[in-house]
């Protein structure tokens, strides 16, 4: 059911008046009553930005004053875990799952596309009424069936790949005045990349406020480049506390903290406050926020006292800040709680908030831990893990941290007590062997459970009129492929690899093997003159070297199929004869100098 503005504030007002009628006749239970309408959700989780990146959290050089205050009006989890990097912990966060079950073990490499079978988030709130909405940096598949708005997100605006400027986005985006896509179609844009994906966010939440919605406001700041509006860099540039990229870093965080205060207040302005779940967190370790220098013996930065940062085990990779106001749902004045719980607890949590009967059919990691956030119940006990893989295949051990309130167990050798040294400098495996057996016995029966999941994720080919795919998603086994434009400009050769593909409609289809993708306009031997040195608030661009290529081949399972080509066309094109049904792909040209390298973006047009 729907309600609209009028019928809200009546309901509401009618239970007050219920409550203070109960109270009078010797009700004293301090359970929390919901509200009788649908509360809205608004998630801003940003990439990067690590536990000590904020003013409230202890650090005396950042300015974060509209998160600050945010905090002391809202519920605080001190124990809130994620995955070490990007791409893992969203895919845990949208589907209650490790990363290692859903297909998103990775940033790259075939490995952050979340498999289609997969329940998001978005998936859920959709189909029980709500409006759903997404912004930024998406991260999971830029391909069908992986994109937001095959997802569950009405609407989605966003970048490509893992953040601003890498393979799958749009050519030449910096951060400023760029190209995005809109429901998957490029849309150009003025201004700065996180004013714009709040801007987007407001208007949705503006257009949606007379039903209840679901906003996802992913952002890519602080993930580098560091680019940053001047006037955000001049507030650092001058503190020696902090070194040159720090200045950017930390500017980046001031102005998602100016941006965050304008969308609370555009909230408070619609009337809708108290009835909005609203929520700030982080998608894994700080990234520049915090640097010691061994040699000189100086520490840059804030680090809240943990040890590790962005892609560690230790508890700074994945130690983050959650923060929660729900006026109406008693989420307020600033508590803490320092249970443990997890980025993989929010789907089912979620649900219970909003009354939404949520019945998972796959294993869930996390579980549902509304009632702790109510003050209701006591935290679940449980083991957790989080990992870095960062590999082809996920590797039983790599990276892991197994977690048991107090007790942290690193790569199933080092223990420690973070109740009593929160550093983790003292490891007592030594002196707990029980615990240690105790907690790689979990993790070994879990590991069991997950790794039977695991599987590469498979993009759909056919279903749009040009589907794109980049070297950014290829299944390479020996080291990265570029994963960036910067790379791409770069020229480097990269060993052929193979792309998990399913045509969903048999055929005739075109291929177009390119250096550059088609919006730049380049040939395929052209070098690029158009890089821009480094100003103080914004990294360099590289001029694109020339790379000369004579055979171009395309390989389809079994099949093989190839053409020679001339340097001044834009692409190399083939045709091709498919059956209905997943495979494997592979494009890559010979070089003039005898090399063999992948495309770094393919084309795929079906002609009939």
């Amino acid at each position: 059911m729907k309600y609209n503005s009028t019928q809200m504030k009546k309901y509401q007002c009618l239970a007050i008046l219920l409550s203070i009628f109960l109270a009078s006749c010797g009700n004293t239970s301090s359970k929390n009553e919901y509200p009788s309408a649908k509360p809205n959700v608004i998630i801003v989780i940003t990439d990067d930005q690590g536990y000590g990146d904020l003013g409230h959290t202890g650090n005396t050089i950042i300015q974060t004053p509209g998160i600050d205050q945010f905090s002391t009006e809202s519920v605080n989890l001190t124990n809130y875990h994620v995955g070490t990097t990007c791409a893992p912990t969203r895919a845990g966060l949208l589907t209650g799952r490790n990363c290692n079950r859903n297909g998103v073990w990775h940033t790259i490499m075939g490995a952050s596309m979340l498999n289609k079978e997969e329940t998001t988030l978005a998936d859920v709130f959709k189909d029980n009424g709500y409006r759903t909405g997404m912004f930024g940096k998406w991260h999971l598949g830029d391909n069908h069936p992986f994109r937001p708005n095959d997802r569950g997100f009405d609407e989605a605006f966003y970048h490509g790949g893992g953040g601003v400027g890498q393979t799958p986005d749009y050519w030449n985006n910096d951060y400023f005045d760029d190209t995005y896509f809109r429901n998957g179609v490029p849309e150009k844009q003025s201004g700065y990349c996180t004013d714009i994906w709040f801007n987007e966010a407001i208007d949705f939440i503006e257009n949606k406020k007379e039903d209840p919605f679901l906003c996802y406001l992913s952002l890519n700041a602080p993930h580098g480049p560091y680019n940053v509006p001047e006037e955000y860099y001049n507030i650092y540039k001058d503190n020696t506390e902090i070194y040159d990229i720090q200045h950017r870093f930390y500017g980046m965080i001031t102005n998602i903290d100016d941006n965050f205060t304008r969308l609370l207040k555009k909230v408070e302005e619609l009337g809708i406050a108290d009835n909005t779940i609203v929520v700030f967190t982080t998608d894994n370790g700080t990234s520049r926020g915090y640097r010691y220098d061994k040699k000189e013996d100086i520490t840059y930065g804030y680090n809240a006292g943990m040890k590790g940062t962005k892609g560690s085990a230790y508890d700074g990779g994945h130690r983050v800040p959650f923060i929660v106001r729900w006026p109406d749902g008693g989420l307020t004045g600033g508590k803490k709680l320092p249970a443990l719980t997890a980025h993989v607890d929010m789907l089912p949590t979620f649900a219970s908030l909003t009354g939404i009967d949520y019945e998972p059919t796959k294993t869930m990691d996390g579980t549902d831990i509304s009632g702790y956030l109510l003050g209701e119940k006591e935290a679940p006990k449980r083991m957790l893990v989080t990992d870095t893989q960062r590999v082809p295949w996920p590797v039983k051990g790599r990276n892991s941290c197994v977690m048991d309130d107090k007790w942290r167990l690193i790569k199933g050798k080092e223990l420690y007590d973070i109740s009593k040294d929160p550093g983790q400098i003292d490891n007592i495996a030594d002196e707990f062997p029980e615990k240690v057996a105790e907690m790689n016995a979990f993790y070994d029966s879990w590991w069991q459970d997950v790794i039977s999941e695991t599987k590469f994720s498979v993009i759909e080919l056919g279903l749009d009129s040009v589907d794109v795919i980049t070297c950014h998603d290829a299944r390479t086994t020996d080291k990265y492929p570029p994963w960036n434009q910067q790379m791409i400009r770069k020229g480097d050769v990269m060993e052929p690899a193979k792309f998990t593909i399913k045509f969903v409609e048999a055929g005739k289809y075109k291929f177009s093997l390119r250096r550059w993708p088609a919006e730049s306009g380049l040939a395929l031997g052209a070098s690029v003159n158009d890089g821009f040195p480094a100003l103080p608030y914004m990294d360099k661009s590289i001029d694109g070297n020339a790379m000369k290529f004579e055979k171009a081949y395309l390989k389809i399972g079994d099949e093989e199929y190839t053409t020679d080509l001339n340097n001044s066309d834009q692409a190399a094109i083939l045709e091709a004869q498919v059956e209905t049904g997943e495979t494997e792909l592979t494009a890559y040209f010979d070089m003039e100098n005898g090399d063999q390298c992948n495309a770094f973006y393919v084309y795929v047009e079906k002609l009939d």
